[in-house]
């Protein structure tokens, strides 16, 4: 039978998995809330998107 909690007690996270959690927190995204805020202040100053 498998101890869970032994084996957490020798987890130790891949690296990589940790170093593109840094990069991917650390970009700024835009995400589509932003696009659709964009799109609103356009439409209410009368331009149009590219």
């Amino acid at each position: 039978m498998i101890d869970y909690e032994e084996e957490l007690k020798k987890f130790e996270p891949c690296l990589d998995v940790t170093d593109a959690e840094e990069a991917i927190y650390d970009r700024e995204l835009t995400d589509i809330l932003d696009i659709l805020q964009e799109m609103l202040r356009e439409s209410k100053s009368g331009r149009r998107m590219k």
